[in-house]
């Protein structure tokens, strides 16, 4: 179902996603990383950089950007915002992650695994996507996943969208590993979190990072017990961005885009746990467009961020 297999991040990129009629590589790229509710900030990023005229020739994703991200290849416009503003209307509690206390414990106890079925999730990406494949889509796409049987990394550039956004998304004990062919994978932010050196990699020169807010705030030590595996997995996911912006080529600027979120919001409270404050949908859509908006403006004046 997928012919790609350059799982380590350290291997050469594969021929993707250029195309035989256009060999070059893509100059512009959009980065869109992991952050589950969260990920409403990017449609107002998405907004506030189509607003101004500027598309991508590249889009790579993870979890949640990987959502955000194929809407947005498939329709590099600023008419996806508003498609995108319907898809996430359909994230929430009367949506893909719906159900009662009593339903979500049902799932557990059956699966052993997860507490909501990956149908709702199809299905919501399946109407609002006018493809079926990556190939298909209009700017050349990829998403990771964490393949489990090989502990790696895995980027589908091809194939069925469902099927690779799906394996992007399926974060561990809410939704189900997803199989493609003999492998299973779950939620690209465990390995890649904020892909920006896959984007360096495939030949990007400009990059857009659309985040969702935790790298803005500054981390501090554990207080209380569920701070702990908090501020561990934030080490964990902020440690490898650093290193890749670090590692960037003399020629390569990266715009990091603002959220404009309230540093309470995203770190060091009980909010970061609480994965479906859909409500806030949006809320976190107009600050996010705000504030990239006002940082876009100022570029001319500013430069790029490294």
């Amino acid at each position: 179902m997928n012919d790609s297999r350059d799982t380590d991040a350290h291997q050469t990129a594969p021929d993707h996603p250029t195309s035989e009629a256009d060999p070059r590589p893509p100059a512009r790229a959009f980065v869109l990383g992991g952050g589950g509710a969260l990920g409403a900030h990017q449609v107002g990023m998405l907004k506030a950089l189509l607003e101004a005229g500027i598309r991508p020739e590249l889009v790579v994703g993870t979890s949640v950007g990987a959502i955000n991200g194929v809407v947005v290849a498939a329709d590099p416009a600023p008419s996806s915002v508003a498609r995108l503003a319907d898809l996430w209307s359909g994230l929430g509690d009367a949506g893909v992650f719906s159900g009662s206390l009593l339903g979500r414990i049902g799932t557990a106890v059956r699966s052993g695994t997860h507490i909501h079925s990956a149908e709702p999730l199809r299905t919501l990406l399946t109407s609002h996507l006018p493809v079926d494949r990556i190939e298909d889509l209009s700017v050349p796409f990829q998403c990771v996943a964490a393949s489990i049987e090989r502990a790696a990394e895995h980027w589908f550039t091809e194939g069925p969208v469902a099927d690779a956004v799906l394996a992007s998304s399926a974060v561990p004990g809410l939704l189900p590993p997803v199989r493609v062919d003999e492998e299973h994978f779950v939620d690209g932010g465990l390995v890649n979190s904020i892909p920006v050196s896959r984007a360096v990699a495939l030949g990007a020169r400009e990059i857009y990072v659309l985040q969702v807010g935790r790298i803005e705030s500054p981390l501090s030590p554990p207080r209380l017990p569920w701070q702990v595996a908090m501020v561990s997995f934030e080490i964990a996911r902020r440690h490898r961005f650093a290193r890749d912006m670090a590692d960037l080529p003399p020629e390569v600027t990266v715009h990091v885009l603002p959220s404009g979120a309230p540093a309470a919001e995203v770190n060091g409270t009980l909010q970061q746990l609480r994965y479906k404050t859909f409500g806030q949908t949006a809320e976190r859509i107009e600050r996010a467009y705000e504030a990239s908006a006002r940082y876009l403006a100022g570029l001319g004046q500013d430069g790029g961020t490294r």
